[in-house]
C-alpha cells in the first residue's frame, strides 16, 4: 500500500510540475486537474473519503471554469511531431492512472464490511463508544461533525465556500462586460 500511495505522490509532483512549466493554458490546465485528482485518489487511500469528495467536487468546478477560461485562448496549431508526443504522453498516463486504479480497486474491501472491522483502533469505533459520555450529544453524526472533526467541516466548507466565490466573481465579470457590450450596441 505504501508503494502506491508513494507513486501517485510522484505522479501528483510530476503533474505539477507539467502544469507550472508548459507553455500552453489548455494543457497548463488539464495537468492541474490531474493534480487535483490524484490527490483526491490519496485522500480515499488515507482513509479520508469526506475529503476526497470535497476535493473532487471542487476539482471538477474549477476545472470547468479554467478550461472554459482558457479555449480560444492558445491558438498556436501544433506541429505533427509534437501532436504524436502529446498523444502517447497522454495515453501513458490515462494507462498508469488506469492501472493504479484497479489495484485501488482490488484492495478495496467488500461491499458493506464496516471499517471496524478492518481497523480495530479506527476513530469510528472511538466515536461509537465514547461520543456520548465525551460530547453529551445524543446525534453520534452531530457529534462527529461539531466536536470530533470541526477543524475538517470548518476546512471543508471554506473549501467550498471559496470554490462559489471564486465562481460568482468569474462568471459576474463575464456578465458585466457583456453587458457593458450589449449597451454599447445600443447607444
Amino acid at each position: 500500500m505504501i508503494e502506491v500511495l508513494a507513486i501517485l505522490i510522484l505522479l501528483s509532483v510530476i503533474a505539477a510540475i507539467v502544469a507550472v512549466e508548459t507553455e500552453e493554458l489548455l494543457p497548463a490546465v488539464i495537468a492541474l486537474g490531474a493534480v487535483g485528482f490524484l490527490l483526491a485518489i490519496i485522500f480515499v487511500f488515507l482513509a479520508a473519503p469526506d475529503v476526497a469528495i470535497v476535493q473532487i467536487g471542487v476539482e471538477v468546478i474549477s476545472l470547468v471554469i479554467l478550461i472554459r477560461a482558457t479555449l480560444g485562448r492558445d491558438t498556436k496549431p501544433a506541429t505533427p511531431r509534437r501532436r504524436i508526443f502529446g498523444t502517447i504522453v497522454g495515453v501513458a498516463v490515462v494507462g498508469a492512472i488506469g492501472l493504479f486504479g484497479v489495484r485501488i480497486f482490488t484492495e478495496f474491501p467488500g461491499f458493506g464490511s464496516p471499517v471496524m472491522d478492518r481497523f480495530v483502533d479506527a476513530p469510528s469505533v472511538t466515536y461509537l463508544l465514547d461520543g456520548l459520555s465525551s460530547v453529551g450529544a445524543p446525534n453520534i453524526v452531530t457529534a462527529v461533525l461539531l466536536d470530533f472533526r470541526a477543524y475538517d467541516t470548518l476546512g471543508e466548507a471554506t473549501v467550498l465556500f471559496t470554490a462559489v466565490l471564486g465562481a460568482l466573481v468569474i462568471l459576474r465579470r463575464k456578465a458585466r462586460v457583456h453587458g457593458d457590450k450589449e449597451e454599447d450596441g445600443k447607444k
